[in-house]
């Protein structure tokens, strides 16, 4: 199997470097510096030592037994990245690139976030490795997701709304985009998800492959095979490139993504790129990649229940990925959504974030109609403490 990117940052006809020749520099050093961090032992031992000793890895797998039982049919397992410290997978590439922008003398990092925990990420790693910090957060996601602001601004974040386009993480995105070429001397971003220019989508996927490589390693200890079925979300698409990798070469597992579904397949109420209607090949944010749009090429707007999926377009290794066929995508409803994480919390006692909620309702569809010697694996990217204030307010409106 060629390994992807190539040396120009395509995943097959996806990915590349579209930016203005102010950040073709700092890009470039970048792409030295990581290089340079993979083949230094001591970068990879700081590293390791703070995912174990800082996040708390490897994170459990967990048979969801009570949750199984219910639906009947195939036995349902989670990998509990929500248990890592901030609560969510992103804190597996905030240290990593963290660790970096300090190699590279950085004294200052700046960070986009959607549901916020992308953010109280780099705030956490920013705090711990004394970097300055500011993070970009669009409005309506700041009144979504207020206590992951409380928590951002707790660990010495300056954290900045964004007013503009729909007030979300695209929004968020560009206003982080634009201070970073204001900015390149003293400044990394961190960006949070498998996106963006060359070499993010594969420096952000490398680290978190560790969450598809602790999974391998745990299911063969527990099962002596691994899972039938991979189940993530995809939003930007960093949790689900993090457990999907380490399978690929697995041909017999199969690999599931879950989009946004939003309220319906109508344009501006989902951000189901691959699985809703008005998707076309465009150029967004550095990369080229799949992306909703208009005929006339304009970026549509976008809609889920949870911040972290609200997004217009997707990383370019996924677009590669579906169109190898390795990779499925489909999308569940907010309704859908909500309906899996009262399920989860009331089977098994674990609030999983609604951007996780996704993949479970996706699993919860398919699980009776397997048989009950097949295994299920879904990535619980991250907790739900941070929804329970917009979960109210969704279950309020229904009744």
């Amino acid at each position: 199997m060629k390994k992807l990117p190539d040396t120009r940052g395509y995943f097959g006809d996806f990915g590349g470097r579209f930016v203005p020749e102010t950040l073709m520099a700092p890009l470039a050093e970048l792409e030295a510096a990581y290089r340079k961090a993979g083949r230094d032992k001591v970068f990879r031992a700081t590293l390791d030592g703070l995912l174990k000793n800082f996040v708390g890895r490897p994170t459990p797998l967990y048979q969801a037994h009570r949750l199984s039982a219910r639906l009947g049919g195939s036995k349902i397992w989670l990998k509990r990245e929500d248990i890592c410290h901030t609560g969510a997978h992103k804190i597996n590439n905030a240290l990593g690139q963290g660790l970096l922008a300090r190699e590279m003398g950085k004294q200052r990092v700046i960070a986009e976030t959607g549901a916020g925990q992308h953010g109280v990420a780099v705030a956490s790693a920013a705090a711990l490795l004394g970097l300055e910090c500011r993070v970009y957060m669009g409005s309506e996601d700041m009144r979504r997701q207020e206590l992951n602001v409380v928590r951002m601004r707790l660990m010495g974040a300056e954290v900045v709304p964004v007013d503009s386009g729909a007030r979300t993480l695209k929004d968020a995105i560009n206003e982080s985009l634009r201070d970073w070429v204001t900015n390149v001397r003293s400044t990394h971003y961190i960006l949070g998800s498998v996106l963006g220019p060359h070499p993010y989508p594969k420096m952000v996927r490398d680290f978190q492959t560790v969450i598809g490589r602790e999974a391998i390693g745990q299911f063969k200890k527990a099962k002596r095979t691994l899972p039938d079925l991979v189940v993530a979300c995809v939003g930007g698409g960093s949790n689900a490139a993090g457990i999907f990798t380490a399978f690929i070469p697995h041909e017999a597992v199969g690999l599931v993504g879950v989009e946004a579904g939003g309220r319906g397949p109508g344009p501006g109420d989902h951000a189901a790129r691959f699985a809703g209607t008005g998707a076309a090949t465009g150029i967004l944010h550095g990369t080229r990649t799949t992306v909703l749009q208009d005929d006339d090429g304009q970026v549509l707007g976008t809609h889920s229940v949870s911040a972290g999926l609200d997004y217009p377009a997707v990383g370019p290794e996924h677009v590669q990925w579906r169109e190898s066929g390795r990779v499925s995508y489909t999308s569940v409803t907010d309704d859908e959504a909500i309906a899996a994480f009262h399920l989860l919390c009331e089977c098994e006692g674990i609030v999983p974030a609604l951007e996780s909620a996704h993949a479970v309702a996706y699993a919860t569809k398919v699980a009776p109609s397997m048989s009950l010697n097949t295994n299920i694996l879904v990535n619980l990217s991250g907790r739900g403490d941070k929804d329970l204030s917009e979960v109210s307010l969704v279950d309020g409106s229904s009744t």
